[in-house]
């Protein structure tokens, strides 16, 4: 049996083949990646509420985003943002993937999602209209608009995706550990499975919780509001977006006639100890897990998407457990979430969505306004520009508030536009 308590050698090569993308850097594959290559921040002052008067004032806000041009109108007004994001990328990423779930039988299909703080600003209008006009103002869908589950329930009754569906609330790490469940539902008779996260809380309601923290710069620069394994390090900017992308079998995808954008190898997760406990981070022991799950030595890897936490004692910590793990300076570090901010349940996915784009086009992305790394880090931190390698497999990492640890090996496939 395997670890998943699987029959030995069961397992299906998962393969990406579909991604949706809805982000600070843009609106879907194309402009997000263009972005990428070029270091163009979608970092800037918020714009969807009056920052005055809070200690942060930039994020990174989805550019352009008309709920009611890219989602369903009927749900526009049930639902909140981050659930519209969800809703738009799902429906990107079957259409990137060549995938018409009518086609196929509906139990065969599954919905697994990520989720952070669910519903934060749809809940905090209603709350506005309890406290301001009583609670015959508030309305009946607040009672789901808000649940964590929102989008997976949209997106699997929007599509007749009626096979096992579920939600991991992990915040940064959860997409992650979504797309691992992914693998395991495939491994399970599942047959396609889309996946992700996305987020939305750049609202006073969400930017108040976040805060609480304590590891969200105070900067007022764009350009040096996020400055990951950066000697001016001081915390990250917050974003919203994410992705979504298609997961099915290697057997699936080829009967169907699609190539993929690459496999999904290996997936471990973990959880910190309490400082007090005396015992140290498990980072280190999920990347090792990680590799071992995908079959592969970490002589084998050739980049590292770091988790990036922006704050100097976590990126000291990611530095050790990657020069552990691959030793110092071995494999190249990048972390280009630095032009979006941390977009919580949506960072992961839109990295991992990053990692594969590159692979397949044989570039490593830089960590854009990063200009003098910390001293002592000991990694190959990817700076000034994109790096053209023959890389192939990728890690990329997450962890979330409170102790959250995940990691994910993927290899790149065989397709090589950009077009979605």
């Amino acid at each position: 049996m395997s670890a998943l308590g699987l029959p030995a050698g069961r397992r299906s090569p998962a393969v990406v083949t579909g991604l949706g993308v809805v982000a600070p850097t843009g609106i879907g594959v194309r402009r997000h990646w263009e972005s990428v290559l070029a270091g163009k921040s979608g970092l800037g002052r918020i714009t969807r509420f009056d920052p005055a008067g809070y200690p942060v004032e930039v994020a990174g806000e989805v550019p352009g985003f008309t709920a009611g041009e890219q989602v369903p109108r009927g749900l526009v007004d049930r639902t909140d943002r981050f659930t519209h994001f969800a809703l738009a990328a799902a429906e990107a990423a079957l259409a990137d993937a060549d995938a018409d779930p009518a086609q196929l039988p509906e139990y065969d299909m599954a919905v697994v999602t990520a989720a952070s703080s669910g519903g934060t600003e749809f809940g905090q209008h209603e709350m506005e209209r309890l406290y301001q006009r009583g609670p015959a103002w508030v309305g009946a869908y607040q009672s789901i608009a808000w649940f964590y589950a929102a989008t997976t329930g949209q997106v699997s009754i929007r599509h007749g995706m009626r096979g096992p569906c579920g939600v991991l609330c992990a915040e940064q790490a959860g997409g992650l550990d979504a797309l691992g469940q992914s693998r395991r539902l495939l491994d399970t008779g599942s047959r396609l499975v889309l996946s992700g996260g996305t987020d939305a809380s750049l609202c006073p309601y969400g930017l108040t919780a976040q805060l609480s923290t304590g590891a969200l710069s105070a900067s007022d620069d764009p350009a040096r509001a996020y400055l990951p394994f950066d000697e001016a390090a001081a915390g990250y900017a917050p974003g919203e977006g994410g992705a979504m992308l298609l997961v099915e079998t290697e057997r699936g995808a080829r009967e169907r006639g699609v190539r993929s954008y690459g496999r999904i190898l290996g997936y471990a997760a973990g959880f910190d100890p309490p400082s007090s406990s005396g015992r140290p981070p498990v980072l280190a022991s999920v990347v090792r897990r990680a590799v071992a799950d995908a079959g592969i030595g970490a002589d084998a890897v050739d980049v590292v998407f770091a988790d990036a936490a922006g704050t100097p004692e976590l990126d000291r910590a990611e530095a050790a457990a990657i020069n552990e793990v691959f030793g110092a300076g071995r494999v190249p570090v990048t972390a280009p979430k630095t032009l979006t901010g941390r977009l919580y349940a949506g960072g992961a996915p839109l990295d991992v969505a990053t990692a594969l784009l590159a692979l397949s086009a044989g570039v490593i992305p830089h960590t854009p306004g990063v200009e003098r790394p910390a001293p002592g880090l000991g990694i190959d931190l990817v700076v000034g520009g994109p790096r053209r390698t023959g890389a192939r497999t990728a890690v990329v990492l997450a962890r979330g508030h409170g102790g959250f640890t995940s990691a994910l090996v993927v290899e790149g496939g065989d397709r090589t536009d950009h077009t979605a």
